[in-house]
């Protein structure tokens, strides 16, 4: 299990997942194949696989244990959550609550559950079949919802005409947890508490937001999908195909990236490859991770 020390917190990832598991050329429309002999040294085995030339991405959970609180940053995609329009992802049945519990948490324990953004594959979890109904997973926790994408995608999924949206998580795995009154919906910069503090990152999707952390010094940046994967640290101008604004998802991209070179605020991405987690440092005009020294 990765365990991460900040400050007076220890973080730990939770995995759902961690393959091969999307065409880079389809996940990245500027994919240049170029990268991968330019990157070889550090791009496999942990971020591609250059057999089936697909991205190997981590669908992780952070888990951040502070002040006797445990707070779960982004929920992955969930067991028994119907995604035909991802195979890989449909009716999945993994070990996450185990891994949890590996952890030393148990659902109900949780008092927290920051979700970056409302797509499929971070906010699955949220919610669990129990007789046939989607029932909170973390009954015990507040939930913390951007405003600005939970009206989003209420609207749309509302309209016969776009619903269900995010192949029906947000019915699934978001309604419910508001109708059972667990939501803190967030507009804007707020501060959560003494070290979590929100700030809007629009450009992935409407309402995406950047957690950023602090512990007697220590600093973090959980950036959910602002950034997918380690190569768009040196290329921050790549958008996913999944990024519903382009110019918005660069600027913010490349707010992050200054942000953890500025700051030394540690990189906690959701989706990168082992180990998971770098420090950012500016590069002429770009940036590179640094890897090295992570944990």
């Amino acid at each position: 299990m990765v365990e991460v020390k900040l400050g007076a917190a220890t973080v730990r990832r939770i995995e759902e997942s961690y393959e091969p598991n999307f065409d880079a050329k389809v996940f990245f429309p500027d994919w240049d194949p170029a990268v991968v002999d330019r990157h070889a040294g550090w791009l496999m085995p942990g971020h591609y696989d250059r057999e089936s030339g697909f991205l190997k991405l981590s669908i992780h959970s952070w888990l951040v244990t502070v002040g006797g609180r445990r707070i779960l940053i982004d929920t992955c995609v969930g067991n028994h959550k119907p995604r035909p329009h991802r195979p890989k992802w449909h009716l999945m049945e993994t070990r996450y609550l185990d891994r949890l519990k590996a952890a030393g948490v148990e659902p109900d324990q949780v008092d927290m559950v920051m979700c970056t953004h409302l797509h499929v594959d971070h906010v699955g979890w949220n919610t669990r079949l129990d007789n046939g109904r989607w029932v909170p997973t973390f009954k015990n926790a507040k939930y913390v919802f951007s405003r600005a994408d939970y009206d989003h995608y209420l609207k749309l999924d509302s309209d016969p005409a776009t619903g269900p949206v995010n192949g029906g998580s947000f019915r699934d795995s978001v309604l419910p947890v508001v109708e059972a009154g667990l939501t803190q919906m967030v507009e804007g910069a707020a501060q959560i508490d003494d070290n979590m503090r929100v700030e809007p990152a629009p450009g992935h999707t409407p309402g995406t937001i950047a957690i950023k952390f602090e512990s007697k010094g220590e600093k973090a940046l959980f950036c959910g999908d602002i950034l997918h994967h380690a190569l768009q640290v040196y290329h921050p101008e790549w958008n996913s195909f999944a990024c519903a604004e382009a110019a918005g998802a660069r600027r913010s991209r490349r707010e992050a990236l200054e942000h953890c070179a500025g700051s030394g605020a540690r990189l906690m991405p959701c989706h990168f490859g082992a180990p998971f987690t770098c420090h950012i440092e500016h590069k002429g005009p770009g940036f590179v991770p640094r890897f090295q020294d992570s944990f």
